[in-house]
């Protein structure tokens, strides 16, 4: 966990130096991805059952020709690290009952 932790504190803090409005909610998208389609779609179930919003998965091709399939799970909130990383907290037990992987999560910049 303290890699995440880590993580989100450093994409917070860019996103606050560059002028990111700290007022104002997010919308956190979590990204998961999983060589299988039936155990991801079970993660996405479980993730949905604890309040998250889930996308429909997609299916995509890697590099080295693999498939996987993947999909997001979002949350609204404030540019807040120890919301974000309690939600990481929240999902990780869920992904490793199923060995879907946490790719990180992303946001967009808002004045």
């Amino acid at each position: 966990m303290q890699e995440w932790r880590e993580e989100t504190a450093a994409i917070v803090n860019e996103l606050l130096a560059d002028g990111s409005n700290p007022d104002l909610d997010y919308e956190i998208e979590h990204h998961f991805a999983c060589q299988k389609f039936d155990l991801l779609e079970k993660a996405a179930l479980d993730l949905f059952k604890a309040g998250f919003d889930v996308t429909d998965a997609e299916e995509m091709e890697l590099d080295d020709g693999a498939t996987i399939f993947c999909f997001d799970a979002m949350v609204e909130c404030k540019l807040d690290i120890d919301t974000i990383v309690a939600d990481i907290e929240k999902m990780l037990p869920i992904l490793e009952k199923y060995g879907v992987d946490y790719d990180g999560w992303g946001t967009y910049f808002q004045e």
